[in-house]
C-alpha cells in the first residue's frame, strides 16, 4: 500500500458514497468478453533495493565509459556541475508558472537573462523563452514567416536535419503549406542556382541549417540575398549551438531557430531539450511562445513581467501564434547557467576545441577513407564514406567502447556507405586514433577481398 494514495478504508468509503460494492462494479457496463479476468502476465514485483540495482545495471549499458562520435543534432558536451546544483533548488525545480509576476520574479528574471544572451549570441534583436526543441522551433519559424508575409509556401534545404524536415512536413501538411526541397552540391552546401529557381512570388521563407546536417557552413549572406530579392524571409536553423562561439552569427537572417541542447542540457534519450526562436524586432508580434520584459514597480524597483504571450490561453484561438509551443523554463535555465559560466571567451575557447578535434579527426580519416564535402568550411562534424557498411563498422567499434558515426543511408541513400562523425571537447585524441585505426582495418579488409576475387573466378 506504500505507493497508493488511498487506504482500503478510504476506497471503501468512496465506493459506498457512489452506491457500488467494488471497483469491478465500475466496469460492469463493459461486456464480459472484453474484460480481463486473470492477473496480468508480468514479472513479480521487485523490492526497492532490486529496482535501484536494476536501473544501475541499465545505466551501465547506456554508455558509461564509452566515447561517442555521434552528433546529428544531439551533442555530447561537458556539463559543469554547477548546473544541476542550481536547477535542482526548490525555487527553480518547483517554480510557479510565470503568469503571476508577484509569485515568479526569479523565474521571470532567469527567462529575461536567457532571452538577452540568446539575442547577443544569434545576432537577432530579441529571442523568446523558449520552444520545445530545435525541430519544432524550425517548423514554428516557417509558420511565423507565413503569417508575416501572407505567402503560403516555403523552400527547404535538403541538408536540413532530416528529422527536422519530417516534423516540418507534419506541420505543413495540416497547415496547407507547400514545401519545395532544394538539393545540395558536391560541397555539401545548398545549391544556390536551384534555390533561385525555387523561390517564387508565393515563397514565405527559405529555411536552411548552418552548420548544416553534414557539418558544413552555409553562405548565409548569399542565401539571404536570394530570399530577400523575391520578398521572402530567411530562416536559419542551428542544431549545434556551440558553433556560435566561433561561426559568424546569421545576422542577415530574419528568424533564427536553434536547438540549445549543447549548452548544458543532458542528452537524456532525446529530451527534454531547449528550442530557441530569435528574430528582428519588427516581427515580434508574430513570434510564438513567451517574452519576459524588464520594468520598474511604483517604487522604482527593477522587476520582470510576461510582456508578450500570444498563445491560445491568452488570446482568441484564431489569433494565437501557436497552440502547442511552450517554454522549457527549467531546461532553459540550464542553458542560462552554461552561458553564464563559460562567458564569451570561454564559449569561443570551447568552440575552438571542437573545431580543432574535428579537423584532426577528418584529416586522419582521409588517409584511409573518403571524407566527403571536404572543400567546404565545417565545424565539428564531417562525413566519411567507407567501403564497408557503417552499421557493420559501428558494431565492431562498440567492442572497443566507441559509438561510431551516424549512418546516412536512411535519409540520403545516394551517399552509400557514408556516416556523419562528430568530435567535441570530450573526444580524446587517443580515441580518435583508435576509431581511425579500426576504420583503416576495415578498408584494408575490403580491399584484400576485392583483390582476391579475380583469383576465385579463375579457379
Amino acid at each position: 500500500m506504500r505507493y497508493l494514495p488511498k487506504s482500503p478504508a478510504d476506497r471503501a468509503a468512496m465506493l459506498k458514497a457512489i452506491g457500488i460494492h467494488s471497483v469491478d462494479d465500475l466496469f460492469s457496463p463493459i461486456p464480459a468478453e472484453y474484460r480481463l479476468t486473470r492477473d496480468l502476465d508480468i514479472p513479480r514485483q521487485m523490492a526497492e533495493s532490486e529496482i535501484v540495482d536494476w536501473f544501475k545495471q541499465r545505466a551501465k549499458e547506456n554508455g558509461e565509459g564509452y566515447t561517442s562520435f555521434l552528433g546529428a543534432g544531439a551533442y555530447s558536451h561537458y556539463r559543469p556541475v554547477v548546473i544541476d546544483a542550481l536547477v535542482q533548488r526548490g525555487e527553480f525545480l518547483t517554480s510557479y508558472t510565470p503568469y503571476q509576476a508577484e509569485f515568479a520574479q526569479g523565474t521571470l528574471q532567469a527567462i529575461f537573462e536567457f532571452q538577452t544572451m540568446i539575442s547577443e549570441l544569434t545576432g537577432m534583436d530579441l529571442a523568446n523563452a523558449s520552444m520545445y526543441d530545435g525541430s519544432t522551433g524550425a517548423a514554428e519559424a516557417v509558420m511565423m514567416a507565413v503569417r508575416i508575409t501572407g505567402r503560403h509556401s516555403a523552400a527547404i534545404a535538403r541538408n536540413l536535419h532530416p528529422e527536422y524536415r519530417e516534423v516540418l512536413n507534419t506541420y505543413a501538411t495540416h497547415q496547407a503549406i507547400p514545401l519545395k526541397t532544394v538539393s545540395f552540391t558536391d560541397s555539401g552546401q545548398i545549391d544556390l542556382k536551384e534555390l533561385e529557381k525555387a523561390v517564387g512570388d508565393d515563397t514565405a521563407c527559405v529555411l536552411i541549417q548552418s552548420p548544416n546536417f553534414f557539418g558544413t557552413i552555409e553562405d548565409v549572406e548569399a542565401i539571404a540575398g536570394i530570399a530577400h530579392k523575391r520578398g521572402a524571409l530567411l530562416v536559419v536553423s542551428i542544431a549545434e549551438a556551440v558553433s556560435l562561439g566561433i561561426v559568424e552569427p546569421p545576422r542577415t537572417a530574419d528568424i533564427v531557430a536553434m536547438e540549445a541542447q549543447s549548452f548544458g542540457v543532458p542528452l537524456g534519450f532525446g529530451g527534454p531539450y531547449c528550442g530557441v526562436l530569435a528574430t528582428k524586432e519588427k516581427f515580434v508580434r508574430q513570434m510564438p511562445g513567451r517574452l519576459a520584459g524588464q520594468t520598474v514597480d511604483k517604487n522604482g524597483k527593477r522587476g520582470f513581467v510576461l510582456t508578450l504571450a500570444t498563445r491560445e490561453q491568452h488570446i482568441r484561438r484564431e489569433k494565437a501564434t501557436s497552440n502547442i509551443c511552450t517554454n522549457q523554463a527549467l531546461v532553459a535555465l540550464m542553458v542560462n547557467i552554461f552561458m553564464t559560466v563559460y562567458g564569451k571567451i570561454g564559449l569561443r575557447e570551447l568552440a575552438k576545441q571542437n573545431l580543432a578535434k574535428a579537423a584532426y579527426a577528418a584529416d586522419q580519416f582521409s588517409k584511409h577513407a573518403e571524407v566527403l564535402f571536404a572543400g567546404a568550411p565545417r565545424f565539428n562534424e564531417f562525413v566519411v564514406e567507407t567501403s564497408e557498411d557503417p552499421y557493420a563498422i559501428n558494431s565492431r567499434l562498440l567492442g572497443h567502447k566507441i559509438v561510431g558515426g551516424f549512418p546516412l543511408k536512411k535519409f540520403y541513400p545516394e551517399l552509400g556507405h557514408a556516416a556523419l562523425w562528430c568530435c567535441t571537447e570530450l573526444t580524446t585524441r587517443s580515441m580518435i586514433d583508435t576509431a581511425v585505426g579500426l576504420v583503416a582495418e576495415s578498408e584494408r579488409s575490403v580491399r584484400s577481398m576485392k583483390d582476391a576475387e579475380p583469383e576465385e573466378v579463375a579457379r
